[in-house]
């Protein structure tokens, strides 16, 4: 009866998950129900949701350039970022023992590892004369083995081990909702504000350079974007799966518009409606069945799977006509 009033959800089936789910949403938009109340369970849905709103908006793009393995890269490699960043403040002073670092150190230290990152690979790729896909192996793996062998020799003092690559959301705090959605804000401007650059950049770079838009700065602040969305999502599901929200949904939304509006907002919107559905299926497992499972896991998983039913589907109509 106490977790039943502390949580609203304990005890509930996926069905009647939505049912409070919608009834909690409607006491939120006529201000009868604060942050201040709201429970572990809708703190994950809204934090999930900002996740995978700003990877939808990144991963068009990069999907469109085939810059998809750069965000792999990426996605790994912010954790050496995040590392050094967390032992330079704790060095410092400026971070205490049982603390974590605060926004402005991790958008640093994303936007740093996504310009090393980015230029590493360009490096290799047009001075070594190596093929695109080497270099980044390369220097992902390289950078992120640092990343871990620095995680390895912090972990005994502070908490930066394996929530570091795969997340926790089970954890989150309400706090944890500026950041994530603090990104979507800067990803939403950025795009808004560069759309036709971004357009053209990303299908037709002759074109560009003949329009004196430069596609070296669009695809360096597109990386920054990438680092700054996983930064967003590290709390939530890491460095590791992030990439399922960068490239699923929007594979996934690929199969039904062909327009780069429309692959935007039902990217987005795929998305969003999985990240309420994992964390529902969640909690119907933990109520139901009284397994409980990694709600970044099990969202991720539905992310394959909306993909796998979507593409079934789309496989099917394709044979039809």
């Amino acid at each position: 009866m106490i977790l039943a009033y502390v949580n609203p959800y304990f005890g509930k089936n996926f069905a009647q998950f939505f049912s409070q789910f919608f009834r909690r949403v409607s006491l939120m938009v006529q201000g009868q129900l604060g942050l201040s109340e709201w429970v572990s369970d809708e703190v994950q849905i809204f934090v999930l949701i900002g996740v995978s709103m700003s990877a939808a908006l990144v991963g068009t793009f990069l999907m469109l350039r085939k810059m998809t393995m750069l965000a792999n890269a990426l996605s790994h490699t912010i954790l050496l970022g995040i590392v050094l960043a967390f032992a330079i403040g704790r060095y410092n002073g400026a971070i205490r023992v049982g603390h974590t670092l605060n926004i402005e150190a991790m958008l640093g230290a994303a936007v740093i590892m996504g310009v090393v990152t980015t230029f590493l690979t360009e490096l290799l790729t047009k001075t070594m004369r190596l093929q695109e896909d080497a270099s980044i192996g390369i220097v992902f793996t390289t950078l992120f083995a640092l990343g871990v062998v620095f995680v390895t020799m912090m972990t005994r003092s502070a908490h930066v081990s394996i929530e570091a690559v795969m997340g926790n959301v089970d954890a989150l705090h309400i706090q944890d909702l500026r950041l994530v959605y603090l990104i979507l804000l800067i990803n939403l401007a950025l795009f808004t504000l560069f759309y036709k650059e971004f357009k053209i950049t990303t299908f037709d770079p002759g074109l560009a350079k003949v329009m004196g838009i430069s596609t070296v700065f669009f695809n360096y602040l597109l990386m920054i974007q990438v680092s700054a969305t996983a930064i967003g999502a590290f709390r939530a599901v890491g460095v590791l799966m992030v990439l399922a929200f960068i490239t699923g949904p929007v594979l996934t939304a690929r199969l039904f518009t062909s327009s780069l509006k429309g692959l935007l907002a039902l990217s987005a919107l795929i998305g969003s409606v999985i990240s309420v559905m994992g964390v529902a299926l969640s909690r119907h497992l933990l109520s139901v069945h009284g397994v409980a499972l990694s709600t970044a896991g099990v969202t991720v998983c539905l992310i394959a799977v909306v993909y796998i039913v979507a593409a079934a589907v789309a496989l099917k109509q394709r044979r039809v006509s």
